[in-house]
C-alpha cells in the first residue's frame, strides 16, 4: 500500500469519526429538549400516561458515557431549563405561602387564623394540582412558565411590604421576572410578570386550584361550590359545579372567582382586564380530601413594556373583608340570589350591620342571635300588631259569616258579594292581615341565607352546639337506610326538633285565633303539615339558623299571647265594627271594582246557553 493510499484511508477514517460524533451530539441535544418538551406536556396534562419506548434495544443501549454527555449537554443549556426545585416561603399574619422554584409559583397557602373542622392547620391548597402560569412565545413555539427554574430572591418594598422575586434566564436574551407581594396583614397577594426578549400583546394565563376539604361534611362543600367572575363593565355572574361545569367568557371579564363554603380564592387583572376567559370546575372526585378542582384559562394584555400586574385574593369569604376591596369582591358571599336577590339587600343595609354592632361588644354568639331575634321582632312588632288586628276584626264577624254561608249555600258567587259587602260596611279589608305577613317574608329569607354564609359562626360553640356554622347533631348512625338518609341525613338536629315543635305549638296558638275557611279543607291542615316536610331540609342546615327560627317562633307565641291578652279588645272591635256598618258605606276603589267583577261574573252565570 502506497503513500497516497494511506493518506486517503486515513482522510477516509477521519471524516467518518467526524460524522459520526456530530450525529451524537445532534442526537443526545434532540433528546434533551424532547425531555424538556415531554416534561413540559406532563406539567400541562399530569393525568396523561408515559408511553413505553418502542425501540426497546436502543433504550438498553444507553451507557454511562451517554449519561455523562447528556449531564454536560444538560450544563451547556441555559439556567431556565437545568435547576433544582428548591421551596421557599412568603407570609404574613394571615396567611403563609409556599413557592417553587419550579414554575416560580405557589404550591400551598395555610391560613393561620382558621382551622379545619377536626382542628388541623387550614390549607386552602396543598401540593399538586395547582398551578398559576403563563405560556411564553420561543422560537415559534410555546413554553410554560411553569416548566422553568427560576432564581428567588427576596427584599421589602418601600411601603415595607414583602416581596419575592423569581428570575429566569432561558438564552438568547429570552427572560422571564415573576414576583409576589405581600403585606403585613391580609389575604391579597400582589402578582407581576414581566418578559425581555419575547414580545408579545397577549399572554395566555393558565390557573388551576385544587381545594381541600376543611369542614365538617365535604357533600355540603361541593354543593357550595361556585365560580364567580366580574366583567370590565361591572355584571356579575355565577354558576355552581354541581350544576355546570364549564363556561366560556367571550367579553373583557375583571377578575374570576372560586368560592367553597367559607374560603374563597380570585385572580385580579389590575393592568387590563383580560380579553376572554374559559372557567372549568368539577367536584366529582373520589378522593373526599379534595372538595373541588377549578381550571381557568385567561387571555392577558401586556403593557408596553412586556409586563402586566395581577392580584391573587386567597382567604375567608368574609363579607367585610372581600367588600373592602372595593371591586365586588362580596358578591361571593351567597347573600341571596335568584329569585331571592332582593334579599341581599337586606342584609347588606340590615343584618350584617346590626350583627357587626353586636359581635362588637358580645363574644357569645348564641347570645347574638336571641338579641338579633329579639330586635327584629321588635322592628317587625308593628306589622305584627296590624296582622293580629286584622285576625281579631275577622273572629268578631264571623257569626255574620256563618249566617251568610247559611243562607246561601253553595252559591260561593252570590256568598262572595255579600261577604264583601259585609267587609265593606264595618270598614275591614281583607288584605290587611297579608301585607304585614308578606312584608316580614324578606326577613325570613334573609336569615336563611345570612347564618349559613356567616365565617364568623364557624367553630363557634353555644350550648349543645359544637359548631354553629353547621347542624347540631345529638344523634346520628352510620351506614344508608333507604329513604330517612336522603331526607334526614345521618343523624337528628336537636335545634331542628326545638324549631319543628314550636312552629306546631304557634300553628294550635293560631288555630283559635283565625277565622277557619270551611270550604278549604287543605288550608286547615296545610299549617301542621308544613313544620314535618321543613325538618327534612333544616336538619341538614346551620345550628344558628334553626336555632334563629327556633327563637322567633317562642317570641312570636309571646307576642300574640300579649297582644290578645293585653292590647286587642274584641268587644271593643266588635262594638267599633258595628258602628261602622251603621254608617253611610264609602266603599274603595279596590272593594268597588271587586264587587263590580264578582257581579259580572254571576251576571254571566245567568245567561242562558248558546244553542
Amino acid at each position: 500500500m502506497d503513500r497516497n493510499t494511506v493518506i486517503g484511508f486515513g482522510l477516509l477514517i477521519l471524516l467518518v469519526i467526524a460524522y459520526v460524533g456530530y450525529n451524537n451530539y445532534s442526537q443526545n441535544q434532540y433528546l434533551a429538549q424532547k425531555r424538556i418538551d415531554s416534561i413540559a406536556a406532563e406539567k400541562r396534562h399530569p393525568h396523561s400516561k408515559i408511553q413505553p419506548a418502542q425501540n426497546t434495544a436502543a433504550a438498553v443501549s444507553l451507557s454511562t458515557a451517554d449519561s455523562l454527555v447528556n449531564d454536560s449537554i444538560r450544563r451547556s443549556m441555559p439556567p431556565a431549563y437545568n435547576g433544582t426545585e428548591q421551596i421557599v416561603k412568603l407570609e404574613n399574619n394571615n396567611i403563609s405561602l409556599s413557592f417553587s422554584t419550579k414554575g416560580a409559583q405557589p404550591v400551598s397557602a395555610l391560613l393561620k387564623d382558621y382551622k379545619t373542622h377536626d382542628q388541623n392547620p387550614l390549607y386552602f391548597f396543598n401540593g399538586k394540582g395547582n398551578e398559576l402560569s403563563a405560556l411564553l412565545p420561543v422560537n415559534n413555539n410555546t413554553t410554560s412558565t411553569a416548566d422553568l427554574f427560576y432564581t428567588s430572591a427576596e427584599s421589602t418594598a418601600p411601603n415595607g411590604d414583602k416581596v419575592l422575586t423569581f428570575s429566569a434566564d432561558m438564552g438568547g436574551g429570552k427572560l422571564v421576572h415573576i414576583s409576589y407581594q405581600l403585606p403585613a396583614e391580609g389575604y391579597m397577594l400582589g402578582y407581576h410578570v414581566k418578559l425581555d426578549g419575547m414580545p408579545t400583546a397577549v399572554l395566555p394565563i393558565n390557573w388551576q386550584i385544587t381545594a381541600l376539604h376543611t369542614e365538617q361534611e365535604v357533600t355540603m362543600e361541593r354543593n357550595n361550590s361556585q365560580v364567580y367572575y366580574r366583567y370590565a363593565d361591572k355584571d356579575h355572574d355565577y354558576f355552581s359545579f354541581i350544576k355546570k361545569q364549564k363556561e366560556d367568557l367571550d367579553k373583557p371579564v375583571e377578575w374570576v372567582g372560586f368560592r367553597l363554603q367559607y374560603f374563597s380564592t380570585a385572580l385580579i387583572s389590575d393592568s387590563s382586564s383580560f380579553t376572554k376567559a374559559t372557567v372549568t370546575g368539577n367536584t366529582k372526585i373520589d378522593d373526599k380530601n379534595i372538595v373541588a378542582v377549578a381550571k381557568n384559562t385567561m387571555m392577558l394584555p401586556l403593557g408596553a413594556d412586556q409586563s402586566a400586574n395581577l392580584r391573587w385574593y386567597v382567604g375567608p369569604n368574609h363579607y367585610k373583608t372581600l367588600r373592602s376591596y372595593k371591586i365586588g369582591l362580596d358578591e361571593m358571599v351567597p347573600l341571596g340570589y335568584g329569585m331571592m336577590s332582593f334579599v341581599k339587600y337586606v342584609n347588606k343595609w340590615l343584618i350584617i350591620p346590626t350583627f357587626n354592632v353586636l359581635s362588637g361588644v358580645i363574644s357569645n354568639y348564641g347570645i347574638i342571635i336571641i338579641l338579633m331575634t329579639l330586635f327584629i321582632r321588635l322592628l317587625l312588632s308593628f306589622f305584627t300588631y296590624k296582622s293580629y288586628l286584622s285576625s281579631a276584626k275577622m273572629r268578631v264577624l264571623k257569626p255574620e259569616m256563618d249566617e251568610l254561608r247559611a243562607k246561601y249555600g253553595d252559591d260561593q258567587q252570590k256568598f262572595g258579594m255579600e261577604q264583601m259587602k259585609l267587609y265593606r260596611s264595618a270598614g275591614v279589608n281583607p288584605l290587611a292581615g297579608c301585607i304585614p305577613t308578606l312584608l316580614q317574608v324578606p326577613i325570613l329569607f334573609s336569615m336563611y341565607y345570612f347564618f349559613p354564609s356567616s365565617i364568623e359562626l364557624r367553630q363557634q360553640k353555644f350550648l349543645w352546639a359544637n359548631d354553629l356554622s353547621t347542624y347540631d347533631s345529638i344523634f346520628s348512625w352510620s351506614g344508608n337506610i333507604p329513604v330517612i338518609t336522603s331526607i334526614f341525613g345521618n343523624h337528628i338536629s336537636l335545634f331542628t326538633i326545638l324549631m319543628t315543635a314550636s312552629s306546631l305549638f304557634l300553628a294550635l296558638y293560631n288555630r283559635n285565633m283565625t277565622m277557619q275557611d270551611p270550604n278549604n279543607p287543605m288550608m286547615k291542615w296545610m299549617p301542621y303539615v308544613f313544620p314535618f316536610m321543613l325538618f327534612g331540609v333544616f336538619n341538614k342546615m346551620a345550628a344558628a339558623l334553626t336555632f334563629y327560627y327556633f327563637c322567633s317562633n317562642m317570641i312570636s307565641i309571646a307576642q300574640q299571647y300579649v297582644i290578645q291578652k293585653y292590647i286587642i279588645n274584641e268587644k271593643a272591635i266588635h262594638a267599633k265594627l258595628q258602628e261602622n256598618r251603621n254608617k253611610p258605606a264609602t266603599p274603595s276603589k279596590w272593594a268597588a271594582k271587586l264587587e263590580e267583577m264578582q257581579k259580572m261574573q254571576a251576571d254571566r252565570g245567568k245567561l242562558p246557553p248558546k244553542k
